[in-house]
């Protein structure tokens, strides 16, 4: 006899895992076959704050063909990855009208461990995904929008939140191979013994990229080990998680450099960038139906040599620099549902606190990854401690709200390491302390119209955290001039309105019309050392999400998103364009399951032009990008075939533009030209996965 159960998501017969949350198949009696099925999107009718929020599982990041690892984050709605850099860097994020950089204002965490850095050497929010192993990813639970209480920090466009298997129903280990040198070994298996579980994954990749003067030499190595333990109510995981990382980068190059044959698109004017970093990391959880409760310690380390201006500063000896971050991170939080006897009203409760203890954050000047000197050098305490209280309200069976406020609560401290810099500048003139708070008031009201249709009005304040070195700033490190000190936490404000249907277990969809406003978008630069002053913006959009099942076989889906995002207050005659916002993006993807064993999925992803600086006036070309992978699955052995950029395309992943100077163009000259990175040429990747 055969059971089905359905996790409460899009179905599709290709769906078919094994599910450890959903039973404990461990007393399943032997005449009893059970199979759990997931599909692309979970059925949050009844559960969600918003239209934006959603729960992605193993099998659809199991599906998607992909580049880079980061790249599972493009399962949000809207949300685009890019790179400008090396594989081992964190990408590019972009969502909601926000060129996020690597992470700010878009908060991202694994297992309750924050993956987002602060006061981080190359950008606030630094979020580097390369040492995730997706396979051993359960959920992923985006929220969009700052309605939530139980986030806080860099909270403004959303947050994803991560959690990993415990255990798996079949181990697997997969060998792909690529062109270009590329080598990629995975495996994940768990093993039960009682109430106690272990899972391991392990994923290590090879790759010398498509660049043409020189090897990118990625040598990425990631363990994890989970141990899953439960006692009477309540389950106890511990999780270690060991990366290590090292490459070369073929950075973003200037349009003129291309157009005078000085370099093709995949060359380098400095042929010396690259890095190497490492994450390790144990953390200790506990939790039920209503509680949670977790512990956590980071070692984190980076060094990052980059030149984006080449010879604009230094005509000698060139741009060249060199990021240093090194920290431990530790941290906790807990969190309580306390529902009411007469389920009327829940209360949902929490704390959270964590202390960046950075040994040094540095900007040094360099020569073909050779220090020349220090431009700043510093060690940084940083303490947060946030609080939340959360209440639902159920006023009948269709309307209910949700009512919450968050505190939260910042102590920084900023010592320089050196007297003075290549510059001869007083760097201890930067040295200091300050604190701030904030409280931030969140509301929804969601109306249930019918099983099949609910509907949402959401607002709330959210803030996003400043680097402590702009917090306690008085000097510029380049020229020893009296700066501004940026504010320590900068306000947003968004409200939502939206509707969520989900139709006949088939079509799962959203609608969305937001709005956000940022206090101010004044950010410590990583790459200068200094401040970037930049106004109070405001930004509207609509999202829009479709995924469809047509049969047993096939599934379709669609997301857009439509931006508009400007800057407030602007005098008149300059511009209120935000660079880097993207006006629209449209991601859309087809699967196929056959009974005969193969599969396949194919999926396009589009955004828009951008604005490069404020007037407008300049902007990037759209960019396309197709990937498709095909397979066949018979007994233990599954074998696909995934071709990246299907058509070849030379759009761009990333556009800038800023001055520069090539070592051939005349003394003093500064010109400023887009920059780009081309997406990397078609590549087919082969995989062989053998099933235990």
């Amino acid at each position: 006899m055969k059971i089905i159960l359905f996790a409460g998501c899009l179905l599709t017969s290709a769906s078919i895992i094994a599910e450890e949350q959903a039973l404990d198949t461990s007393n399943t009696s032997a005449d009893f076959e059970t199979i759990f099925v997931e599909g692309q999107r979970t059925n949050l009718i009844g559960s969600s704050q918003s239209a934006s929020e959603g729960v992605v599982g193993q099998v659809e990041l199991s599906q998607r063909p992909m580049l880079r690892t980061g790249e599972i984050l493009e399962t949000v709605p809207g949300l685009v990855v890019t790179q400008h850099s090396g594989t081992g860097k964190a990408n590019q994020y972009f969502l909601r009208g926000f060129n996020l950089d690597h992470g700010t204002d878009f908060s991202t965490s694994i297992d309750g461990m924050p993956i987002n850095m602060r006061s981080h050497g190359h950008g606030q929010g630094y979020t580097d995904l390369n040492f995730i192993i997706e396979e051993a990813i359960e959920t992923i639970t985006y929220k969009k929008g700052s309605y939530y209480a139980d986030v806080g920090d860099f909270s403004g466009a959303g947050s994803a939140l991560m959690n990993t298997q415990k255990r798996v129903e079949q181990g697997f280990i997969e060998l792909t191979l690529g062109e270009d040198s590329y080598q990629e070994l995975t495996s994940v298996n768990s093993f039960q013994n009682d109430d106690v579980s272990w899972l391991y994954a392990l994923n290590l990749n090879y790759y010398d990229g498509p660049w043409t003067d020189i090897e990118e030499d990625l040598q990425r190595k990631n363990v994890w080990l989970k141990r899953s333990q439960k006692f009477e109510d309540v389950t106890f995981d511990a999780t270690l998680m060991l990366y290590d990382n090292s490459w070369n980068s073929a950075d973003q190059i200037p349009q003129r450099a291309v157009e005078q044959n000085i370099i093709d698109e995949l060359g380098s004017l400095d042929t010396t960038l690259g890095g190497d970093s490492s994450r390790n990391s144990i953390n200790l959880q506990w939790y039920n139906d209503s509680f949670s409760a977790n512990i956590y310690a980071i070692q984190y380390d980076l060094n990052l040599w980059s030149n984006f201006t080449y010879f604009l500063d230094d005509e000698n000896n060139g741009d060249q620099f060199e990021q240093v971050d090194e920290r431990t991170i530790y941290g906790g939080s807990l969190s309580y549902t306390l529902p009411s006897n007469n389920d009327f009203l829940t209360h949902h409760f929490g704390a959270e606190t964590r202390y960046d203890d950075i040994e040094e954050v540095g900007l040094y000047k360099t020569q073909e990854r050779q220090r020349l000197g220090v431009v700043r050098s510093d060690t940084v305490g940083e303490l947060s401690i946030g609080a939340f209280y959360e209440a639902t309200m159920n006023w009948n069976s269709s309307l209910k709200s949700v009512v919450g406020l968050r505190y939260d609560y910042y102590d920084f401290d900023v010592t320089s390491l050196s007297l003075s810099n290549i510059n001869s500048v007083d760097l201890t003139n930067n040295d200091g302390k300050d604190t701030d708070d904030l409280l931030s008031a969140k509301a929804s009201l969601i109306y249930s119209l019918n099983p099949e249709w609910e509907t949402y009005l959401s607002a709330g304040q959210g803030f996003h955290s400043n680097d402590a070195r702009g917090v306690t700033g008085k000097v510029d490190p380049a020229t020893g001039q009296s700066i501004d000190s940026v504010d320590p936490l900068v306000r947003s404000f968004g409200y939502e309105l939206g509707v969520r249907g989900f139709i006949s277990e088939r079509l799962n969809t959203s609608l969305s019309l937001w709005a956000l406003d940022l206090d101010s978008e004044l950010l410590f630069v990583g790459d200068a050392g200094n401040t970037e002053a930049n106004g109070a913006t405001e930004r509207y959009g609509v999202e829009l999400t479709a995924y469809y099942r047509l049969d047993d076989t096939w599934s379709i889906d669609l997301e857009y998103a439509y931006t508009d995002a400007k800057y407030r207050d602007v005098p008149a005659g300059e511009g209120d364009h935000v660079p880097g916002a993207i006006e629209q993006v449209v991601q859309t993807g087809v699967s196929a399951n056959f009974s005969n064993g193969w599969f396949m999925s194919s999926r396009v992803r589009y955004f828009g032009e951008r604005p490069l600086e404020e007037t407008g006036n300049i902007t990037s070309d759209p960019t396309i990008l197709a990937n498709l992978r095909l397979g066949f699955r018979q007994d233990n052995w599954t074998f696909k075939a995934d071709i990246l950029n299907l058509f070849d395309s030379d759009d761009h992943d990333i556009d800038y533009y800023y001055a520069s100077r090539l070592s051939s163009e005349p003394s003093g000259a500064a010109i400023e030209d887009i920059h780009y990175h081309v997406l990397e040429p078609r590549t087919v990747r082969l995989s062989a996965t053998y099933h235990f």
